[in-house]
């Protein structure tokens, strides 16, 4: 009896083999040279991508969906060669591409983010931009997140869908940028006087952009001081340069004509009260 087990398991197995070895063979070799050719192809994508010039951001999503339809397309080949049906086939990846849409709906909302991000370009790789909150350069843009690292060295990555539904403050996007500075100053001080030192500070700055205007207004006038807006215009890359520089200038140029900012304050008056003598 249990030579006829063993006699019928062999049968089987060499049944098996016969029957579904070559495809199982087939279907190996295709993996194998599938990976090897779609790496070839990426390489080669790489390439034309980098030659045309194409954005880095817009070069980052054509990879990763290139990537992922070529791998799909190898998954359905080797199916294929196993022996499964076409027909089966494709309901088996409708029925996995639902599952896997309930499942992943926040991906699919970063997806379609991360369409529209490319799309419009709001913003590409190393613009200098402020995302809910986070002021940073933009390092990456994918099909489902884009990363910025910000002045003090964090990675902030953030989902597409968010970042492509919230407002985005690109700073990179026009050639220069206005530097404003604020000032208080006592309604006693000549305010011709003012602007004349300020504006004579801010222009011996070389690195401005000499056709945009150099001004000193009144911006608006408090309870206890005048507010004094200077401003003066740099070039995107130097504003933070541009704008530490003329703060310095202007407060040694205020300190060298004895001028002070005002400061808050606050009068209190008492009437004088009569204390009534105490009675015998």
């Amino acid at each position: 009896m249990d030579e006829g087990i063993w006699k019928r398991l062999e049968e089987a197995l060499l049944k098996f083999l016969i029957d579904f070895g070559p495809n199982v063979i087939y279907a190996v070799v295709a993996l194998v040279v599938g990976i090897f050719v779609i790496k070839i192809v990426m390489r080669l994508l790489r390439g034309l991508l980098r030659k045309a010039n194409v954005e880095p951001s817009l070069r980052t999503f054509f990879q990763s969906l290139s990537i992922f339809m070529l791998y799909a397309f190898l998954i359905f080949i080797v199916g294929i060669l196993l022996g499964i049906k076409a027909s089966s086939f494709m309901a088996m990846f409708g029925a996995a591409a639902l599952a896997i849409g309930f499942a992943l709906q926040g991906s699919l909302s970063n997806f379609a983010g991360g369409v529209l991000i490319l799309a419009f370009k709001p913003f590409k790789v190393n613009d200098l931009v402020e995302i809910n909150g986070n002021l940073g350069f933009v390092q990456k843009v994918d099909i489902l997140y884009t990363r910025i690292k910000t002045y003090d060295g964090r990675i902030v990555t953030m989902p597409n869908g968010k970042v492509s539904n919230n407002d985005v403050d690109n700073r990179s996007m026009e050639p220069y940028r206005r530097v404003e500075i604020s000032l208080n100053f006592s309604f006693e001080e000549n305010f011709d006087e003012l602007r004349e030192i300020i504006v004579k500070a801010l222009n011996a700055n070389p690195d401005l952009v000499k056709d945009q205007p150099v001004d000193v207004w009144l911006h608006s006038i408090g309870d206890y001081s005048m507010e004094v807006s200077a401003r003066c215009w740099a070039y995107t890359d130097d504003y933070w340069i541009v704008y530490w520089a003329q703060m310095e200038a202007v407060k040694k140029a205020l300190d060298k004509n004895d001028i002070h900012l005002a400061i808050p304050k606050r009068a209190i008056y008492q009437e004088n009260l009569v204390k009534s003598a105490p009675r015998d």
